[in-house]
């Protein structure tokens, strides 16, 4: 059917045109071009293609874990000394990109950060997104999924496996929350504007939207909910990787017992989460284009961020490895060796230069600090931050406490973690897709709401 809305496909018209006009009487942030609503009722072949090709992603990874539930673990290349892999791996990366939300909505929101305005929805969902695919991999790491009640009958408070159960489940719940408070208004949009979409469509929206009616209390409570769910939930972000840190650093493995993994995991974390939203960002600017509403501006300043956490995390990596290597001896020293010049230093060089210290460059230098260059900068971090991940686990478990006298442990990832692997990405992907066609991806009520404010100090001003 064809929509009402005008077309979104032309970005080069004036700004005038082009910005959303706000309505005084109700508030509302009304889309005259359809560049926020557009892309929920308009759709190409080339959308279809995409998630055809997603679809299919997945399906390759439902049918390897199918596999894996039939022959067990010895499908994957893990074995009695690395018996944790890409799906650990995974967890820890999913995991920190999550934080995006976490500081770019909340922490921004609090502090009274303007610009933050257009991207608090793309950030807000991409923790979500990123908790939903992380908390599976768990799971898919157990040979007896069906044991993961054990878990919680008979689980025991002293273990960190328990503190990771429930910071994540209590984060994931938080995030949903986080999320869908500042939808109401937009969703309340979608119910009275969008009326052709299917009849479906229309009952989740006018069920989803409260019955919003943008009256002066609704919007005194949603701020309100809103500024609490801001405040709770950093501390509860932070945690939650602290958490997943000490399953490593409460561990007498060599690389792992370290009082650093706490803050470390968790600058690592938000350094991830930084780079995946402005990857996000870059993409829907190009898609939906929203030139207007994603300015250079803001890849400018997330940039700043994402250099700072940047520095933060060299620093971080540099003390670490300077103190083992420094004390040096038996373990510490054949398990820096196998970084720096063994089996995994490619790997290793690979996530300090290219992951580290080639974004560092390209967001300092003001020649390539435009859209291109931090989206390119952003994506080389968020590669060597996997990297990372991997590092952490797969060489620490193939050290051997004695290396004079133990077996050095292999892994190689089999086509089964491989497909499952790369299932979780394209998961990740398809439901941040769908989440941009069902709902609009920047906030145009919090949009409107800034408009409003600089036209009630105009006023004031005449």
């Amino acid at each position: 059917m064809k929509s009402n809305l005008p077309n979104h496909k032309h970005p080069e018209t004036s700004k005038s045109k082009t910005r959303a006009r706000f309505s005084p009487a109700r508030g509302l942030s009304i889309d005259t071009t359809g560049t926020l609503l557009g892309p929920l009722v308009q759709s190409r072949f080339a959308y279809y293609a995409f998630v055809s090709c997603l679809l299919f992603i997945v399906a390759l990874g439902v049918y390897a874990y199918y596999t894996q539930i039939e022959f067990g673990l010895g499908v994957t290349g893990m074995r009695s000394m690395v018996l944790w892999g890409l799906y650990i791996s995974n967890f820890v990366f999913f995991i920190g990109i999550s934080h995006a939300g976490t500081l770019i909505s909340a922490v921004l929101r609090i502090s009274g950060a303007e610009w933050r305005r257009p991207i608090t929805r793309m950030a807000e969902s991409i923790t979500v997104m990123a908790l939903v695919v992380g908390a599976m991999f768990p799971l898919i790491d157990l040979g007896r999924p069906d044991r993961i009640l054990n878990l919680i009958l008979y689980g025991r408070i002293q273990s960190p496996i328990i503190w990771d159960f429930i910071s994540i489940t209590t984060y994931l719940t938080g995030s949903i929350v986080y999320l869908y408070l500042p939808l109401i208004p937009d969703i309340a949009q979608c119910r009275d504007r969008l009326n052709q979409v299917s009849g479906l469509r229309r009952w989740v929206y006018s069920k989803l939207s409260l019955k919003w009616a943008n009256t002066d209390s609704q919007r005194k409570t949603l701020h309100k909910c809103i500024g609490i769910m801001a405040v709770l939930i950093i501390p509860i972000a932070v945690s939650v990787h602290t958490v997943v840190s000490w399953i490593f650093s409460m561990t007498l493995r060599v690389g792992w017992h370290s009082a650093i993994y706490g803050p470390y995991f968790v600058v690592g974390a938000i350094f991830s989460g930084i780079a995946t939203i402005i990857v996000a960002m870059g993409f829907f600017r190009k898609v939906y284009h929203l030139e207007n509403y994603l300015t250079v501006r803001h890849f400018k300043y997330l940039g700043y961020l994402l250099l700072t956490l940047d520095i933060a995390l060299i620093y971080f990596t540099i003390s670490e490895y300077l103190t083992v290597g420094y004390v040096g001896g038996g373990a510490d020293t054949a398990w820096l060796s196998t970084l720096f010049v063994g089996q995994y230093s490619s790997y290793f060089w690979s996530m300090f230069i290219v992951g580290f210290i080639v974004p560092a460059f390209v967001v300092s230098i003001p020649r390539t600090r435009t859209v291109f260059w931090i989206v390119v900068a952003a994506a080389m971090a968020d590669i060597g931050m996997y990297i990372e991940r991997f590092l952490i686990v797969i060489p620490t478990l193939a050290t051997p406490e004695i290396p004079q006298v133990g077996q050095w442990g292999t892994y190689t990832p089999t086509w089964v973690e491989l497909s499952i692997t790369a299932a979780a990405f394209a998961g990740f992907i398809l439901l941040y897709t769908l989440f941009s066609k069902t709902f609009p991806i920047v906030s145009s009520w919090e949009l409107s709401e800034k408009q409003n404010t600089s036209a009630i100090g105009d006023q004031n001003v005449e």
